[in-house]
């Protein structure tokens, strides 16, 4: 092997470890989006209100045979 294949290997190896690093830190980044806008979606759900009409019973049995 003469030393210009050793250089273009080490140059390819180089350009790969930084394209990985690349990628990986444009994974996290579209994580942590990801994860701020599911955060903001439950906030923005409204708060659970209970129904003071109904029994306390109901919707606490489920009936399984039909």
């Amino acid at each position: 092997m003469d030393v210009t294949g050793i250089a273009q290997l080490s140059t390819s190896l180089a350009d790969t470890g930084t394209k990985q690093a690349v990628g990986i830190s444009v994974e996290k980044k579209a994580q942590d989006i990801q994860s701020s806008s599911a955060a903001a979606l439950i906030e923005a759900l409204p708060p659970v209100q209970s129904t003071p009409n109904l029994p306390s019973h109901i919707g606490s049995r489920i009936n399984t045979t039909a």
